[in-house]
């Protein structure tokens, strides 16, 4: 008898640089959205490797793999993402991006690698694995309206009774997870005003309706949405994050545009906090005599995990590391992703993984930083991880024949 986590982490170990160079080598050469056509045929070519069966432009740019076992009736899907962000790297790593305006400031890049070294160990394991494998490698997160839709409209979860995800989180040490049962993740939504006025010259402001004046009000108002409309208890948040207007230092002009994300976790609190922002704003507008016009786009639905699934991850997690180590219940976080979709469809369980040094947890920056990098050394867990979900080991103690 062999203490299969002790194999599994023995298999990581062996793997363990080479995954590390694959990584970098994808960090080097970001690539955003569904434009993800080198990073999907580095996918493709390790499953190929391991005489997985690769199916390519799943949903556009998506790489599936299918590890059969024979006399399983049971597969469980493991997904990654793969793409990086439209912004500028500023980490001065050895290995930092190539390509000026985009950067994996998110950790998609470990993602996909590490889902890549745990097919390697699988491969090694595959005489303890009694169901199914399905290795999945997404396009497009990042941007609305996300690969997973079009990934399940070309039947990537057909036959999966189980998926999970995982993602390096910079706030928690690496060799840790983090688990949490229920709404996880937020619906993220976001908005778009513009505001109607009428424009003039900056030393005759009575000639004018301001719309920055205006603009500037609403701003201000909608921070009492959340802080004197909404349960202190209820997870949401507001935020205005572009305010655009002008051209000229002395000219007042006729409108402006305000956008900004709405993020919820229960569905009656996200429509009331849109009915709640447009009668702001009509409120606003009508009193000092501008129009405007309000748009609200449905953004990722919520990030469901459900019990069985998290238990299994939460035992898994119990194998794989110390208790301490073991964050549960992990708060829900107003992040968004697009693993929502599937966790709509199957079981489904989404977790964090520990990505930081320990003395730069909660300090060192976060994810869409320009400055986001993680410990390489969570690599080695986040295979695990994905291994150990597949082996199901948190149902055979420690033990299993090898």
């Amino acid at each position: 008898m062999n203490n299969l986590a002790d194999r599994i982490y023995d298999a990581c170990d062996r793997h363990f640089d080479e995954i590390v160079a694959i990584r970098r080598r994808i960090h080097r050469n970001p690539e955003v959205g569904f434009e993800v056509h080198a990073t999907a045929a580095l996918a493709a070519e390790a499953l190929d490797k391991l005489g997985i069966a690769v199916t390519s432009g799943t949903g556009g740019t998506g790489v599936v793999g299918d590890l059969a076992i024979p006399g399983a009736i049971k597969r469980i899907a493991l997904r990654a993402d793969m793409d990086a962000l439209p912004i500028q790297e500023e980490t001065g790593a050895p290995y930092k991006s190539r390509i000026d305006g985009r950067a994996h400031a998110c950790g998609h890049d470990v993602h996909t690698a590490m889902l890549i070294g745990a097919a390697r160990v699988l491969r090694e394991c595959e005489d303890a694995l009694t169901s199914n494998i399905r290795f999945i490698f997404q396009p497009s997160e990042e941007q609305l309206p996300g690969g997973a839709i079009g990934m399940i409209s070309d039947h990537v979860l057909d036959g999966v009774d189980e998926i999970y995800g995982i993602h390096v989180w910079p706030t928690l040490p690496t060799g840790s997870f983090g688990l949490c049962p229920g709404a996880f993740m937020a619906r993220s939504d976001s908005f778009t005003i513009e505001i109607l006025g009428r424009g003039g010259h900056g030393a005759m402001p009575h000639f004018t309706t301001d719309p920055i004046l205006i603009g500037s009000h609403f701003v201000t108002m909608l921070q009492s949405l959340i802080s004197r409309k909404i349960d202190p208890l209820e997870p949401a948040a507001v935020s205005v994050t572009q305010f655009h207007g002008g051209t000229s230092f002395n000219v007042i002009p006729p409108s402006v545009t305000i956008s900004g994300t709405v993020r919820t976790l229960q569905e009656p609190l996200r429509n009331f906090i849109r009915e709640q922002m447009e009668t702001m704003m009509a409120g606003i507008a009508s009193a000092h005599g501008a129009d405007y016009t309000f748009s609200y786009t449905d953004g990722y639905p919520v990030t469901f995990n459900h019990a069985t699934c998290t238990d299994k991850a939460r035992e898994t997690a119990l194998r794989l590391v110390d208790p301490q180590q073991v964050v549960f219940p992990h708060p829900p976080v107003l992040g968004g992703e697009d693993f929502s979709y599937y966790s709509e469809i199957v079981p489904a369980c989404f977790l964090f993984l520990g990505a930081a040094r320990h003395e730069e947890a909660e300090k060192g920056p976060f994810c869409h930083d320009p400055r986001f990098d993680v410990d390489e050394r969570c690599i080695r867990y986040g295979m695990a991880m994905h291994a150990g979900l597949a082996l199901e080991i948190y149902r055979r103690g420690t033990q299993c024949d090898g």
